[in-house]
């Protein structure tokens, strides 16, 4: 009677077996498979440090930028992570782009319905990104939320209405950076 290994045996290991080790993938899969496990591993690494730089930073405009300078200098390892969280985002978005380009590659946009699912994902990574980069609150930061926010004012008619909505006022002031804190830090997790 031939021993049957405990990874097939098991119930719990069972799932890590078929999943992981004995994955049912065709044998032609290249090296461009692998960036949608790249995206996962990045997405839980901009996440953790996510949710420690969220521990430390404070979402007013007075004291924003010096909440991220206190992470740097005062809190343990607190450069490292807010390295990570930084550079996480552009090795995130460099998977991102490889693995769009694969999916044009290889014509994945043909299924319509996976495709636009992609799309949409896409378009709330880059809203979140933009969210994040105006965070530190500094000039260029400040800059860039009056400018791209500004953007909506081109909508006819009600242009003007949503960018003060979106601001929370007549001008980019704490009510905005407060909301841009939170749906950053909420829109990785939809």
């Amino acid at each position: 009677m031939m021993k049957m290994p405990l990874r097939k045996i098991s119930p719990l290991t069972k799932i890590i077996n078929n999943s992981l080790i004995d994955l049912p993938t065709p044998s032609n899969i290249s090296v461009m498979w692998n960036f949608g496990s790249l995206l996962g591993l990045c997405l839980g690494i901009q996440i953790i440090t996510g949710i420690f730089l969220a521990m430390h930073y404070c979402p007013n405009i007075e004291m924003a930028f010096n909440s991220v300078a206190h992470i740097c200098r005062d809190i343990n390892y607190g450069w490292l992570i807010r390295t990570l969280h930084a550079n996480g985002a552009s090795f995130f978005f460099i998977c991102l782009y490889i693995h769009i380009g694969r999916g044009m590659y290889y014509s994945s946009y043909n299924l319509m319905e996976t495709w636009m699912i992609g799309v949409t994902i896409f378009f709330v990574v880059m809203g979140t990104a933009f969210l994040g980069y105006v965070l530190p609150w500094g000039q260029m930061s400040f800059w860039g939320a009056t400018v791209i926010t500004n953007l909506l004012s081109a909508i006819p008619y009600l242009g003007t209405s949503i960018v003060q909505w979106v601001w929370g006022g007549f001008a980019v002031d704490n009510a905005t950076l407060t909301r841009f804190f939170s749906f950053h830090f909420l829109f990785p997790f939809i």
